[in-house]
C-alpha cells in the first residue's frame, strides 16, 4: 500500500514504493476510485484517475492492483449500456456517486457445447455457443492457451461466472476479461473480403469502405457527423455495432439509446439493441473515463472479431479524446505542441486507428473490425492538428461541407474534399459479386459532378444561358445527381437505407436520363425545352419507392425517357 502525496483534479501523485508498473491500475482513497499508473519518476508515481477526485486529499491510502487496466466482457454486453471502462449503466441510479458499487448481472444464458472431453483445442477454439439472440456467441480458448478438452459442461442455463468448460487445466468462464490498451491477438492480417455496405448511397458509391478498414468523418457544428454515424450504426450490415460516445452531449446519447431501442433490425427481425454495445461517456462524465472509453471500444470489438464477426467500431468523436489527452498533459506539465496537444497525439491516434483490420483469428475464422471516427474542429477548420493527423492514418475520409447542410443536401458529404483509398480493391469485390458495372458507374458520376462543379462558378458570374448546350445539360445532369442519388432522408421510412440495388438503379436511371438529355441537343433539340422537362418522378424515385423495389425506379426513368423523346 501507498500514499497519497497530491491531488489536481484528475492527477493524483503517490509515493513510489516499487510495487507498481506502467499502466498499473491503483485504488486510490478510502471510496476506492480507479486509477491508472501514467508516470514514475523517482519516488512519485504519476495516475490518472478515472473518477471525480473530490475529497481525496493527501495521505489517503492508494493501493496497487498489480496489474493494468482490464475490460470484463461477457455475453451480457450485447444491447447493453457501459461506461467509459465498462461498467453497466443500463438500469442504475440517476446520478453515478464516485466509488459506488458496481453491479454484478445476475442473468442465466443458454449454453450448448461444440465439443467433447477428450478432444484437443489450439488457441481460440470454440467450445460451445452462448445463447443470446440473433448474434452468435461463441465460447473459446483464450490466447496462449490450448489442451484437451478434461470437462465440459451440459446444455443448460448458466451464469456468467459459472466454469463451463476446463482445457489444458484451464477453467473456461462465459466472463472473459483484457487489458484495453493490449490489442487482441489474431493468426494473421488478411485483405479485406468485400465491402460494408452503409445503406447511404453518397457513401457507397462514392466513398465506399471495406470491412476493416478506417474512417474520419471531420466536419464543422451542425453539418451532421451525429446523425451520419447514427444511420450508419443503424443500417450497416455488420454482425456488431460498438457505439462509443465520446465526450458528447448526454441528450445525443439518450437519443441514440432511445432509438435503438425500439428499432427492429432489418437483418434479423429483431431488435437492433441486440447486436449494439453502446459505451456513453459523456461531457459530464470522468474526463479521463473518456479517454480509455476508445480502447475499451476498440477491445470490446476485437472480443467479438475473434468470434468470426464483422464489427464496427463508431467513436463520436475523437476530437473530445484528444481534448482529455491535451487537458491531462497540461496538468502533468508536459511541453505542448501544436494548439496546446501532447507531443505524442499522433502515436495515440495511430495506436487506435490500427486496431482495425480484416484477420484470420486464432481460431482459424475470419472476423474484421472497422473504425470509424468522428472529428470535430474547431470552427471547421480541417487544418487543426487532430483532423490533419487522422488524416495520416485512415483509408477513407468524409469530410462534411457546412455549405451543404446549410442548403439541406443530406448527408453533406463533400464529394470533392473526401477520398476512399479502398475503391480499387471493392471495384474487384464488386466484379466477383456479379455488378462488374459498379466502378464505371462510380467514375461517371464523379466525373459529372466535377464538371458541373467547374461551371458553377461560371454560372453565378455571366448566368446559365451563357454556356454552351453541352454544358448546360452539364450543370442540369448535377442536379439530378445531386438530388436524385445523393440526397437521403433519414427520416423516410422508404429512403432512410438504401440497399445496394436501389443505388445501382437510382444512378443508372439518372445516367440513362442525362445520356437522352445529351443525344436530343446533338440532334438539334433546343436545350431550353429540354431544362423545362418535368423530372419530378425520377427525383422523387429515393423517397417514394421501396428500398428493395428497383424495378419501380426503373419504371419511373422509362416514363421520363419516354417524355423526352417527345420532344420535336
Amino acid at each position: 500500500m501507498s500514499r497519497i502525496l497530491r491531488v489536481a483534479g484528475p492527477l493524483v501523485e503517490v509515493a513510489y514504493t516499487g510495487d507498481t508498473a506502467m499502466h498499473d491500475v491503483v485504488l486510490l482513497g478510502p471510496d476506492r476510485l480507479p486509477g491508472e499508473v501514467v508516470a514514475i519518476g523517482g519516488e512519485v508515481a504519476t495516475v490518472q484517475a478515472y473518477e471525480y477526485t473530490g475529497g481525496l486529499a493527501p495521505g489517503h491510502p492508494a493501493v496497487p492492483q498489480g496489474g493494468p487496466l482490464r475490460a470484463a466482457m461477457g455475453p451480457w454486453l450485447l444491447g447493453g449500456v457501459f461506461d467509459g471502462l465498462l461498467r453497466p449503466l443500463s438500469g442504475g441510479a440517476d446520478r453515478l456517486v464516485p466509488g459506488g458499487d458496481i453491479r454484478t448481472d445476475a442473468r442465466t444464458w443458454r449454453f450448448v457445447p461444440g465439443v467433447m472431453a477428450g478432444e484437443q483445442l489450439g488457441e481460440g477454439g470454440v467450445l460451445g455457443e452462448i445463447r443470446t439472440g440473433p448474434v452468435p456467441f461463441r465460447l473459446m480458448t483464450p490466447p496462449g492457451h490450448a489442451g484437451t478438452v478434461e470437462r465440459i459442461a451440459p446444455e443448460g442455463d448458466y451464469p456468467a461466472t459459472a466454469v463451463l468448460g476446463v482445457v489444458g487445466g484451464v477453467e473456461l468462464k462465459a466472463t472473459v476479461e483484457w487489458p484495453i490498451r493490449r490489442p487482441r491477438p489474431a493468426r494473421e492480417r488478411i485483405e479485406a473480403r468485400g465491402p460494408l455496405n452503409t445503406g447511404q448511397r453518397a457513401i457507397d458509391l462514392l466513398f465506399p469502405v471495406a470491412r476493416g478498414s478506417t474512417v474520419a468523418v471531420p466536419g464543422g457544428f451542425g453539418t451532421g457527423k451525429t446523425m451520419l454515424l447514427q444511420q450508419i450504426a443503424k443500417w450497416c450490415d455488420a454482425d456488431v455495432i460498438v457505439y462509443v460516445g465520446c465526450g458528447e452531449r448526454g441528450n445525443e446519447m439518450a437519443d441514440v439509446i432511445a432509438e435503438f431501442a425500439e428499432l427492429d433490425d432489418p437483418r434479423t427481425g429483431g431488435r437492433l439493441a441486440d447486436r449494439t454495445v453502446v459505451i456513453a461517456n459523456t461531457s459530464n462524465m470522468p474526463m479521463m473515463a473518456r479517454e480509455a472509453s476508445v480502447h475499451t471500444g476498440a477491445t470490446v470489438a476485437e472480443y467479438f472479431r475473434d468470434m468470426g464477426l464483422d464489427v464496427v467500431v463508431i467513436a463520436d468523436s475523437t476530437s473530445r479524446w484528444a481534448e482529455a489527452l491535451r487537458e491531462f498533459a497540461s496538468r502533468m506539465g508536459e511541453l505542448p505542441a501544436e494548439e496546446g496537444y501532447p507531443a505524442g497525439l499522433a502515436s495515440e491516434l495511430a495506436a487506435f486507428y490500427e486496431r482495425a483490420g480484416a484477420v484470420r483469428t486464432l481460431g482459424g475464422a475470419e472476423g474484421s473490425v472497422t473504425v470509424l471516427g468522428a472529428v470535430s474542429p474547431p470552427g471547421g477548420d480541417l487544418a487543426e492538428p487532430v483532423t490533419a493527423h487522422t488524416e495520416r492514418f485512415v483509408r477513407c475520409l468524409w469530410t462534411l461541407d457546412r455549405e451543404l447542410a446549410y442548403a439541406r443536401h443530406y448527408p453533406a458529404v463533400s464529394w470533392s474534399g473526401s477520398f476512399s483509398r479502398d475503391v480499387p480493391s471493392l471495384a474487384a469485390a464488386h466484379t466477383r459479386s456479379g455488378d462488374p458495372a459498379w466502378p464505371e458507374r462510380r467514375e461517371q458520376v464523379t466525373a459529372l459532378l466535377a464538371e458541373a462543379d467547374r461551371l458553377a462558378d461560371l454560372v453565378d458570374l455571366v448566368g446559365i444561358t451563357a454556356l454552351p448546350a453541352q454544358e448546360r445539360i452539364s450543370v442540369l445532369g448535377g442536379r439530378l445527381v445531386r438530388e436524385g442519388v445523393l440526397q437521403q432522408s433519414a427520416l423516410s421510412p422508404k429512403d432512410a437505407y438504401c440497399p445496394p440495388e436501389k443505388t445501382a438503379a437510382l444512378v443508372e436511371a439518372v445516367l440513362a436520363v442525362i445520356a437522352e438529355c445529351r443525344e436530343l441537343i446533338d440532334s438539334g433539340t433546343p436545350v431550353d425545352e429540354v431544362e423545362e422537362v418535368d423530372f419530378t418522378p425520377l427525383l422523387r424515385a429515393r423517397e417514394e419507392v421501396e428500398p428493395q423495389d428497383a424495378a419501380a425506379v426503373a419504371a419511373r426513368r422509362d416514363a421520363v425517357l419516354a417524355t423526352l423523346r417527345e420532344l420535336p
